[in-house]
């Protein structure tokens, strides 16, 4: 154990105590606030499903403790444990060249990381969504999905790993300019054939049918000058019943998403300024911007990597011995985010503005008022909690406490009166 184990983990608990910190915040907050609605809500959520809420945020927070206990171990296991040394010199002895070698040691971590998932995922899927009335996927379906995201991990995974690897042992210094801009040109590519070729291996889209809702949609697009490859209704009721919408695709593949059960929860004024608040986010260019903050950052990751990757201390200071290209890009990836954590109010606060800026467009293309009474019967189906604490939303939640979200939208409302 040298200088950097020691950083290390102080990083690493000293972020993992965050957490749990800000956990145990959440949960005491919202279940303080448990026995009355909020003013602004009483007149639209019962305290009946006010209390659902509660309940089930506090079910996954408790829930979400144990996951971070059994990450904490794993990542342990890992590193200083000696797992990936092990994993690394019994690969390393079957004799094939390195970057063969390194594909396989990337890929069996990888595999036995989401192997240790799966209790996990079932809990979470069969146990606490199937007791707050929201899992309608079956076990058939479940295992159908992970084999399909496991398929498609390889196919994709395998070839993009040994392209990065061998970029890495070939190209000299400067490696990891190439490396970063071939990892950003194959995810802009996965984004661009997302809704036609990928998403339809797991969720069954129909065209949105003639009506009501129809109508509005194709005026509200024609007012905004927003040209799409189509509007699709997904079949979500299929593995939830929590109702969303959400854009895919850019340029010309661009589509259009809503879940069938937020069709169904929703009425055509609502779904209208649901969509205007999307359409909020292309006009305000924040998928752009995304991508930009996005592709800076995996930037800035690359060069660190390329720095630190030069020094012997940076492998046996987390456990392995021999050091090599593959292990520094699976050390990397796996510690990051105990030395980044701190950062995640930044990119919450960045979201946040963007989901204000949003709504602001809404309420000025279909009128504020269906927003919020779209966006509380949203909150009410998907027993979202009205009442976060404010620490942990400011790290956690990408758009606004719900609360501070309809104070705006009502005093928006108010001023185009």
């Amino acid at each position: 154990m040298n200088e950097f184990s020691l950083l290390f983990l102080f990083f690493l608990f000293l972020t993992s105590a965050t957490q749990l910190w800000l956990s145990r915040r959440q949960q005491g907050h919202v279940a303080a606030h448990r026995s009355r609605v909020p003013e602004a809500f009483s007149e639209m959520i019962s305290i009946e499903q006010h209390q659902k809420a509660a309940d089930y945020t506090v079910t996954k927070l408790r829930f979400g403790r144990v996951e971070l206990f059994t990450g904490l171990v794993l990542l342990l296991l890992l590193t200083l444990g000696g797992g990936l040394d092990w994993a690394n010199s019994y690969l390393s002895a079957l004799g094939y060249t390195q970057l063969v070698t390194g594909t396989l040691v990337i890929v069996a971590v990888s595999l036995f990381i989401s192997i240790v998932d799966i209790p996990s995922a079932l809990y979470r899927t069969f146990v606490i969504e199937k007791r707050f009335g929201f899992n309608k996927s079956t076990m058939g379906t479940f295992w159908l999905d992970r084999l399909k995201g496991l398929m498609l991990s390889l196919l994709i995974g395998v070839p993009l790993i040994m392209t990065v690897l061998w970029v890495m042992q070939t190209l000299g210094d400067y490696w990891w300019i190439a490396a970063w801009a071939t990892l950003t040109g194959v995810s802009l590519f996965l984004a661009w054939i997302f809704p036609q070729f990928l998403a339809p291996l797991f969720n069954r889209f129909e065209p949105l049918e003639e009506g009501e809702v129809a109508e509005r949609v194709k005026s509200l697009l024609s007012k905004t000058g927003f040209k799409s490859n189509g509007v699709y209704v997904m079949d979500g009721s299929r593995r939830s019943g929590h109702g969303n919408a959400y854009f895919t695709g850019f340029g010309k593949n661009k589509r259009i998403v809503f879940y069938d059960t937020l069709l169904k929860q929703l009425s055509a004024e609502q779904v209208e300024a649901v969509l205007a608040h999307e359409l909020g986010h292309y006009k305000k260019r924040h998928v752009i911007k995304g991508i930009i903050l996005s592709t800076a950052m995996s930037f800035t990751g690359f060069a660190v990597l390329a720095w630190i990757m030069k020094n012997t201390w940076f492998y046996t200071g987390l456990g392995v011995e021999q050091p090599s290209t593959y292990m520094a890009l699976i050390l990397f990836v796996l510690i990051s985010p105990a030395f980044t954590y701190f950062l995640s109010p930044i990119f919450s606060w960045v979201s946040r503005r963007h989901e204000f800026e949003a709504d602001a467009f809404a309420a000025d293309q279909s009128g504020s008022r269906h927003l919020i009474t779209g966006l509380i019967t949203l909150y009410r189906e998907n027993a979202s909690t009205l009442t976060p604490d404010a620490l942990h939303s400011a790290f956690y939640d990408s758009h606004p406490p719900a609360s501070i979200r309809i104070r705006h939208l009502e005093e928006v409302h108010k001023a185009a009166v």
